[in-house]
């Protein structure tokens, strides 16, 4: 089992890196074409510390998280536990299921990180970033990562994919953190249409919006009817597009320091000045964001 487990996952792990570059490789130059938002700062520059910062935390996670979760899987899997067993789904059923029910899982993780001081400590160094583009997609805090590990760990024992749909939903997420992360629209005729069943990257820059109702909302990855169904869909509105990021340590966005030590910092709201913003108004009164 060990010899064929080890042929699996050096296959997947390939192919997962192979959709992790493409997607990189794609909407940079997609967002090169057709920018929304304008950059204030150079995109080799934000490219390089992000780029820094995926290395580091592969480093990291390969060892302690990518790895033991497959094989997790796998042994999970192979002993029968778990809601997948029980449903008696396999094949392409079970991997879409698998897809559909931990993107489920992973809108509440999220969800959890903004509501739970411990979690946002750590997701808040994601968050920091004041231009979003395909790079944000990397710059998260390999705290959240470990911890992120662990849950994941939760979901597989609960409901118990095969190692081939947890490793689709994995190079899925990626995927779409890299397409609602980049810097592209839609236009306006188009892009409520996606947006009902899909995250686009205007619904997910108002959710790394500086401006609070629309950072605490919009917490889907793939799939954007959970937001719907849970309460926490609000629409995007040019008011949200106007400022991303955080209120405070905007000085520091592109410090690899900050941003490492940022979930250690007792009060980081009161060590820099908040950025001043327009009153906050209700986005479900606002109208939708002109512009494709």
């Amino acid at each position: 089992m060990f010899l064929c487990f080890s042929h699996m996952k050096s296959d997947l792990e390939n192919i997962r890196f192979i959709v992790f570059l493409s997607g990189l490789t794609i909407f940079y130059i997609v967002e090169s074409l057709v920018k929304t938002r304008p950059w204030k700062t150079r995109r080799t520059v934000r490219l390089l510390f992000h780029t820094l910062l995926a290395i580091l935390n592969s480093i990291i996670i390969k060892l302690t998280v990518a790895a033991p979760l497959l094989y997790f899987s796998a042994l999970v899997h192979q002993k029968g536990w778990g809601v997948v067993p029980w449903l008696g789904l396999s094949g392409w059923s079970e991997i879409l299921a698998t897809l559909v029910v931990l993107d489920l899982f992973d809108y509440w993780w999220h969800r959890f990180n903004h509501r739970v001081p411990l979690l946002w400590r750590f997701h808040q160094a994601h968050h920091l970033d004041t231009h979003v583009d395909v790079t944000t997609a990397l710059r998260f805090h390999p705290g959240e990562l470990l911890i992120s590990g662990v849950v994941k760990a939760s979901w597989i024992l609960i409901w118990g994919p095969s190692i081939a749909g947890f490793a689709v939903f994995e190079a899925m997420v990626s995927l779409a953190s890299q397409y609602h992360h980049s810097n592209m629209d839609y236009p306006d005729q188009v892009e409520p249409v996606i947006r009902s069943v899909n995250v686009t990257p205007r619904m997910h820059a108002s959710h790394h919006s500086a401006v609070t109702d629309a950072l605490n909302n919009n917490f889907s990855t793939i799939f954007s009817f959970w937001d719907r169904m849970f309460g926490t869909y609000v629409p995007p509105t040019p008011e949200h597009l106007k400022v991303q990021g955080l209120r405070y340590g905007r000085n520091h966005y592109l410090d690899i320091f900050y941003w490492f030590k940022i979930p250690f910092i007792k009060n980081p709201e009161e060590a820099d000045p908040a950025v001043e913003l327009e009153p906050e108004s209700s986005s479900k009164e606002s109208h939708e964001q002109g512009g494709g």
